[in-house]
């Protein structure tokens, strides 16, 4: 039997209004269902994968045995690598509180401060962005996250801070490799083409996000009393990141930035110390929804009390975190990465042969990876059992916290899964990138838009990477054509554009119905989805139009000087 050939039309209604109208359904179904009819993921998920399933059968005229292909592969995509990241993530931490050496970290962290607001920055920005830096795919979300709940933040707000501190590192997250597929995918030999102009526009948010958080920490009183540590992690994770993001080290901006914020802060402490913490630590366990009131958000005891922690007691409760460093920095290293990859196991994927591109190539998604050395989730899996060994767990009782957890993890596995398979059939049958050809049409007011696309590609894909696989060449083309009415010459503005559609997709992570659903698996509220959306998306919309402010001034005499 021959298989049928596809490729995506881009225009299938003849108007680009109507054709970009009808393929945002399945993003707008998606919204509706999780934020307004508050459906849980689990449901709203599969749902919105049907409308995308439809609109790519009826208007776009993908052949179903190809859709259902397309959407099968994006499944098992959903659950290996990515929901095995966040297993073997969830399971690191779980087994840290299986040993009760997670008892001793929470009183290791009011060392550094008994300000939990003081911590939350600490936890959520500076190390969540060093683990961002070096896992990436959803780890620094879940690990993050319960330790603020573990501090003793109500657990809807220790998601709500987890995902809106896992915004500024995620460009160079993973080691770079958004920022790297930006610049392949845009057509430029040197990633340093782009790298400072991604850097340079979320350097600018760390002027913001770190003042949000305090406020969704603890409201105006967070921001009244903190508003100086904010300001010094905010200050010294960008300018670390304009620096270094410039440099040939640009894949290791995140772990600079990380490391140099964290340093620097816990020496401004021993200068300046907070007001007010002691009132606060009551006020952040409150819960932030009623409505969620025993289903696990609750008011946490925290024993702030470090009296009889030893220095051994105090390395062994920080061991997993160590070796989480240790094991993804060497990792990194090119010798070792190459040796990993080099274990990747490729398999054409049936039913997909026939399957094209936009311009008429094999599409990517004809063959499946099966990176099972490659990814972050070997790695933490590694760091889980080596943490339990060292903790003197046995390993039926290390692979017990591992199955408990896969166990309470079965709505979450359907939940990514289905928005994966979404993400797929919307990308394969054109659906997508007819959503950016809409967008493109701008013109020279086109630049103040250019970062929406890289937030609808991360919203849909739940990946940065993704995001930029999927419209850099686009950035980069609609660039080429708007230059000459332009104040920027050809190279600046297909190079503002790509760095501008990578910049966008860190906003877009928050919302991601992936990050959602690892957030509520984290904090132990599964379900909670819609209304971690509902009380997060105002800020993810609000980080956009900023980002969409600068990129467009950047192309205009008033900001041009911050291109490099």
């Amino acid at each position: 039997m021959l298989l049928e050939t596809f490729q995506p039309s881009l225009d299938p209604l003849g108007s680009p209004w109507l054709s970009a109208l009808v393929a945002a359904l399945p993003i707008v179904a998606m919204l509706v269902t999780l934020g307004g009819l508050r459906w849980k993921a689990h449901l709203a998920g599969p749902f919105s994968w049907l409308v995308a399933l439809l609109v790519a059968m009826t208007v776009f005229g993908m052949p179903p045995l190809l859709a259902l292909s397309t959407s099968v592969h994006g499944f098992v995509y959903g659950i290996f690598p990515i929901i095995w990241i966040l297993v073997a993530a969830i399971w690191m931490y779980e087994v840290t509180v299986a040993a009760g050496r997670f008892e001793d970290l929470k009183r290791t962290f009011f060392l550094i401060s008994d300000d939990p607001r003081i911590l939350g920055l600490l936890i959520a920005f500076c190390f969540g962005g060093l683990l961002e830096a070096l896992a990436g795919f959803g780890a620094p979300v879940a690990i993050t996250a319960a330790m603020l709940v573990a501090i003793g933040f109500a657990p809807l707000r220790s998601a709500l801070i987890a995902l809106l501190a896992n915004t500024v590192p995620v460009a160079f997250g993973a080691v770079g490799l958004p920022v790297l597929m930006a610049a392949r995918t845009g057509g430029f030999d040197d990633v340093l083409a782009i790298s400072p102009i991604t850097g340079r526009l979320t350097a600018l948010l760390c002027l913001v996000v770190p003042f949000l958080l305090l406020a969704v920490m603890d409201g105006r009183r967070g921001l009244r009393e903190c508003w100086p540590f904010g300001l010094v992690v905010g200050v010294s994770f960008g300018i670390t990141k304009w620096i270094v993001s410039a440099t040939p080290l640009y894949n290791l901006t995140e772990v600079f930035a990380a490391v140099f914020s964290l340093v620097v802060t816990i020496v401004f402490l021993r200068l300046w110390h907070p007001t007010g913490g002691e009132e606060a630590a009551a006020r952040i366990g409150i819960p932030i929804d009623p409505s969620l009131e025993g289903e696990g958000t609750r008011v946490v005891e925290v024993d702030a009390d470090a009296s009889g922690l030893t220095p051994q007691r105090i390395f062994m409760a920080v061991v997993p975190y160590l070796l989480v460093i240790v094991v993804f920095a060497i990792a990194a290293l090119p010798p070792i990465k190459a040796a990993l990859a080099s274990t990747d196991i490729r398999i054409a994927w049936p039913g997909l042969s026939g399957l094209l591109d936009s311009a008429g190539n094999p599409a990517a998604h004809q063959t499946y990876t099966f990176a099972w050395a490659s990814t972050p989730g070997i790695l933490l899996a590694f760091v889980a059992i080596v943490t339990g060994l060292i903790y003197k767990m046995t390993l039926p009782a290390i692979l017990g916290v591992l199955w408990t957890n896969v166990k309470k993890m079965r709505f979450a596995m359907l939940t990514i899964g289905s928005v994966v398979a979404l993400a797929y059939v919307m990308g394969d049958s054109g659906q997508t990138l007819t959503l950016g050809m809409f967008f493109a049409a701008a013109g020279l007011a086109y630049p103040f838009v250019a970062p929406v696309l890289g937030w609808i590609g991360t919203y849909v894909t739940g990946s940065d990477t993704s995001a930029n696989i999927l419209f850099s060449g686009l950035q980069s083309g609609v660039g080429a054509q708007i230059a000459p009415g332009s104040h920027l010459d050809v190279e600046q503005m297909r190079a503002l554009l790509v760095g501008s559609n990578a910049a966008g997709g860190v906003v877009g992570k928050m919302i991601s119905p992936q990050s959602l659903t690892i957030a509520a698996t984290a904090i132990g509220i599964p379900g909670s989805e819609s209304t971690i959306l509902r009380r997060i998306i105002g800020w993810s919309f609000a980080l956009l139009a900023l980002l969409c402010l600068l990129s467009g001034l950047m192309s205009t005499p008033v900001l041009s000087w911050l291109l490099p």
